[in-house]
């Protein structure tokens, strides 16, 4: 009975296994830059509350618009590939960005385009990533679900 259920695990597996295979599109794998696995390096960032504790309410309002449109300008250039905010947290966690990119290298000179992070409102944290390649089209998805802009 051991051996039966062993026996049935294993054939299910390569069922599996050949499944998965058999829905593999090497030209959307090719345009995503998708490795073997599907995966591919990005650069992941964490955005923490910076040290300008001295801007005004205006200053912060006008850091945080151009920060939605470097944003904005980084996604439509498919740099950026995910952003989004921390709840409320007491690591003084702010949000989270995840680039396209495969070095910090390049992902500092990203970063440093954004206005609030310029103005130290936000503290950066950058390191490499290794995730799915799908991520390349959560943007593209994204533009589906959104009835409004930011």
């Amino acid at each position: 009975m051991k051996n039966l259920l062993y026996t049935l695990l294993v054939l299910t597996s390569f069922q599996v296994v050949a499944q998965e295979k058999s829905v593999y599109d090497e030209k959307l794998a090719a345009a995503l830059g998708a490795d073997d696995y599907g995966m591919k390096t990005y650069v992941f960032c964490i955005l923490k509350t910076g040290s300008n504790t001295t801007a005004t309410k205006e200053e912060r309002q006008k850091y945080f618009e151009g920060h939605m449109a470097n944003i904005n300008k980084l996604a439509s250039e498919k740099k950026l590939v995910v952003a989004g905010p921390f709840m409320k947290n007491d690591k003084n966690y702010r949000g989270i960005f995840i680039f396209n990119c495969k070095t910090v290298e390049e992902a500092q000179k990203l970063v440093e385009t954004d206005p609030a992070v310029q103005a130290k409102i936000f503290d950066v944290e950058l390191t490499p990533w290794y995730s799915s390649a799908a991520l390349m089209q959560v943007n593209e998805e994204h533009e589906k679900l959104a009835k409004t802009k930011f």
